[in-house]
């Protein structure tokens, strides 16, 4: 599964994850900048991405709708991306089991988990 990070996270972790997480995208990357979180959430239903994100607004819809999408909530705070890449690389199995997991709506990620 694609991984599809929000506007509100770097477009460098595309390429700082690219080991990990192939094939991960920014919305930059498909023009959904400024686009609504309804219009983010459509595509990742579409393109069978997993939403990652800093956002609580997609952990409040993941929780009312279920998945698809599934969603990575980062909670990180203020952070710098090599902070937050270096959460997603360290809960990589964590994050390999989620997205294998049927069931599976949501994960909350955070520095110290």
């Amino acid at each position: 599964m694609t991984l599809l990070f929000d506007e509100n996270l770097s477009l460098r972790l595309v390429e700082q994850l690219a080991d990990v997480y192939p094939h991960s995208l920014h919305v930059r990357d498909v023009g959904l900048t400024g686009q609504p979180d309804e219009e983010i959430w459509r595509y990742a239903v579409r393109k069978h991405c997993a939403i990652v994100t800093k956002d609580i607004d997609f952990y409040q819809r993941s929780m009312l709708r279920g998945a698809p999408p599934k969603v990575i909530w980062v909670r990180i705070g203020n952070a710098t991306t090599r902070a937050i890449a270096d959460v997603l690389r360290s809960r990589f199995p964590s994050v390999q089991h989620f997205i294998a997991e049927s069931d599976a709506a949501f994960l909350e990620l955070a520095p110290h988990d």
